[in-house]
């Protein structure tokens, strides 16, 4: 393996984003099609009336609200293209990262990991692994990927900051699909980390 080089501070789509070893990070991605054009312009019109220190936080909420009802294409529900990320995702457990817990959901993904490796590179190994599989299986699973990319660029994360911020996040993980009602409880669902396995 290479040897990694971070980043540290800095700025990538008008986002904070930190880069560094052994530090924890919460870590969000969505598909391409999961916020339609129509949606992005009507969140920016709802910011306009806020103070600007608020928005941001705003804009999270409100893409993650719209992200959660499922939109676009949602080839992550298609169980193959589930399967496939979950491998590319444990390719490089215990080397790169330690994967804490993780979750996919129809049309984006929550990922929790303690990285040992360049956090961009991480991400793009996982975006390029399930995205090269995708973009060849589309037609003929009918995932319904629109021409383009199959990812959204860029990502969202956080570094965790103490325990509580650690155990925050593995709660915000594993009850996003109760709280998108995928299911009834966090263990219930296929694609997580939560997952207690079959009944």
């Amino acid at each position: 393996m290479d040897e990694p080089v971070y980043q540290g501070w800095y700025n990538s789509r008008k986002l904070p984003h930190f880069d560094g070893p052994d530090v924890t990070q919460f870590i969000s991605f969505r598909l391409a099609d999961s916020l339609p054009a129509d949606r992005l312009r009507q969140i920016k019109s709802e910011l306009r009336t806020l103070p600007l220190a608020r928005q941001s936080v705003e804009r999270r909420r409100k893409m993650e609200y719209w992200v959660d009802r499922g939109l676009g294409c949602c080839a992550l529900a298609h169980p193959r293209m589930a399967e496939v990320f979950v491998q590319g995702l444990r390719l490089h457990d215990g080397r790169r990262y330690r994967l804490l817990a993780w979750c996919l959901m129809p049309n984006h993904v929550h990922i929790l990991i303690q990285a040992h490796y360049s956090l961009p590179r991480i991400v793009q190994s996982w975006k390029s692994y399930s995205g090269r599989w995708a973009v060849s299986n589309n037609e003929r699973l009918g995932l319904g990927i629109p021409v383009g990319s199959i990812w959204s660029r860029g990502y969202w994360d956080r570094f965790i900051r103490d325990e509580r911020h650690f155990h925050t996040a593995v709660s915000y993980i594993h009850e996003n699909p109760v709280k998108a009602g995928l299911c009834h409880v966090a263990n219930a669902w296929r694609w997580s980390s939560a997952y207690a396995g079959p009944k």
